[in-house]
């Protein structure tokens, strides 16, 4: 018994073949402590399913890894520092400006670093496009209601990505110290000015005196460079591992369910996919960069505080704020010998809590239905009326005071007076977004009408035919089964009803506050002449039987 104990202990533990070669016995070392052969196959035969616009979260991440890889680049030759220095460079119409260190910088990269115009081009692009798709990411996201559960953490790591994004962007291009970025600090300044009690502190903070300061790109610096990047990078893992971890929503089609995925695993389709696209993204903004300058800084000059650049504009991004405080009148108040600067502060209120608005709509309508289920089939935006009317009254709203904050470029160009100009943002910024409500939300309902009208009716078939009693006809096909389960299949959720006022035992019911303003909501989201009944299959049956009039 002993010795087959002995013979038996020495066979081997593992009966997995000898590896082939070094590479594969290198690759089963790194398993062995690692695992990732396992997390690989467990991940890389994901399902995905397949949209064009599934691809904007795609440019998101993408032109950010371009941004991080240009900005390293960059900062091998930036010098963050405001001390003086008198240029001596290769620029000849700024021979013997003093200036800033940091502006002197910028400027070899500019003309001295090779290749140093090139990047700083593609730096400034991508940040712009990676913004844009941040912001038209967010409205796919909002529009087809994909922030229903469970994706609304998701939809706070998204919202805070685009953020920080934005005020990241804004500390980038105020690095160089040229006359315009200095016109946007300066205009900065006066915000943090106008923060009751703790504005001069705040301002004497950040800038380490009076205004220009010594310290303000230094700062700005480490946080463009450091702080933020690493706070989004994180931001954008935890985003990305939700969408693995939740899986990814799809459209409403035959054979789709809440409960299954149905498209392409991630390895080889979409890996092969994503690496095609991410070169294309980074050829595209390439080809940008090397045909439109943006931002000239050699063309502006040196920041000084006594001169201020015309037609001085904020990244687009920004145009949002830059607005509100330009249409805004300059009230001030006094209170115990201090001066409130209303006209700015008002502004640099409104403009987070449109923000914060945005951030938490998925908690309100989640709370307005009373909808606990998680969803991963997307609605179409005209099945959610009073939602996408929500988003184009907000996207409205951005633009006209987009054009609030250009009216000096409105006014110039198209030759009209900035005082009209300010007016009529003035009285759009209330009328525009319910207007577009209105408009937008009717525009759902008529789509709505013309869907139930191809699945009762079929689609027009342009083809003419005349009946044994002289009346003309267009002949009507049927739309293929898989269409009609596409247009039928989303929900529509009954509005919240009251309880009666008195129970069965004739005493009042007590009723907050809180409930009757929830089913008010509820009755604006779901109530009559806010969504079309769709066509039930009863009717359906009836018309396509010949029973009914067709």
């Amino acid at each position: 018994m002993t010795a087959s104990s002995t013979k038996g202990a020495a066979k081997p533990a593992s009966t997995r073949a000898k590896p082939a070669n070094k590479a594969e016995s290198a690759a089963d070392w790194v398993d062995g402590r690692l695992g990732l052969y396992t997390l690989a196959k467990a991940n890389l035969r994901k399902i995905f399913p397949d949209h064009w616009s599934f691809m904007l979260g795609e440019i998101c991440l993408y032109t950010f890894i371009i941004i991080i890889l240009t900005g390293v680049y960059l900062t091998l030759f930036f010098t963050p520092s405001m001390g003086e220095t008198v240029y001596h460079g290769s620029y000849a119409p700024l021979q013997g400006i003093r200036m800033s260190e940091a502006y002197a910088s910028t400027l070899d990269i500019s003309f001295e670093v090779r290749g140093g115009l090139l990047i700083r081009q593609i730096h400034h692009w991508a940040a712009l496009v990676f913004v844009a798709a941040m912001l038209v990411h967010m409205m796919r996201v909002f529009f087809t209601g994909a922030f229903r559960k469970p994706r609304e953490v998701n939809w706070l790591f998204g919202f805070l990505l685009l953020f920080l994004g934005m005020f990241d962007g804004f500390m980038g291009y105020s690095l160089p110290d040229d006359l315009l970025s200095g016109t946007g600090i300066r205009f900065m300044e006066g915000a943090v000015l106008a923060v009751p009690l703790v504005g001069t502190y705040l301002q004497m903070f950040l800038f380490g005196g009076e205004f220009p300061g010594t310290d303000i790109v230094p700062r700005f610096f480490t946080i463009h460079v450091l702080l933020i990047p690493g706070v989004m990078l994180g931001l954008l893992v935890a985003h990305l591992i939700l969408v693995f971890y939740h899986k990814h929503t799809q459209w409403a089609g035959p054979g789709k369910t809440e409960k299954n995925v149905v498209g392409m695993p991630l390895m080889p389709v979409y890996m092969a996919k994503a690496g095609g696209f991410f070169f294309l993204v980074f050829g595209i903004i390439s080809a940008v960069s090397a045909i439109a300058t943006i931002n000239p800084i050699w063309a502006y000059g040196p920041y000084r505080p006594d001169q201020v650049s015309t037609d001085a504009q904020p990244d687009w991004y920004m145009g949002f704020s830059e607005g509100l405080i330009r249409i805004m009148p300059g009230w001030e108040i006094g209170l115990w010998g201090h001066t409130l600067n209303l006209g700015v502060f008002i502004p640099l209120m409104i403009f987070p809590l449109v923000l914060v608005a945005i951030a938490v709509y998925p908690f309100i309508e989640s709370w307005v239905t009373g909808d606990k289920r998680e969803h991963h089939i997307l609605d179409r935006p005209r099945n959610a009326p009073v939602r996408t009317g929500l988003g184009a009254a907000w996207i409205s709203l951005y633009l006209v005071l987009l054009v609030g904050g250009g009216n000096d470029l409105f006014a110039t160009h198209l030759h009209l007076s900035l005082n009209d100009i300010t007016y009529f943002v003035r009285v759009g910024f209330f009328v525009v977004p319910v207007i577009t409500f209105f408009v937008t939300k009717r525009w759902c309902l008529g789509l709505q009408r013309r869907d139930k009208d191809k699945v009762l009716h079929g689609r027009e078939t342009g083809v003419i035919k005349r009946l044994p009693h002289g009346e003309f006809v267009e002949v009507h096909a049927q739309l293929p089964a898989g269409k009609l389960h596409t247009i039928t299949a989303h929900e529509q959720p009954k509005p919240i009803e009251l309880p009666d006022e008195v129970d069965e035992n004739g005493v009042k019911r007590k009723v907050g506050v809180l409930a009757k303003t929830r089913a008010k909501l509820s009755q604006g989201f779901y109530g009559e002449g806010n969504q079309i009944p769709k066509p039930t299959a009863e009717e359906h049956h009836e018309i396509t039987s010949g029973h009914g009039h067709h």
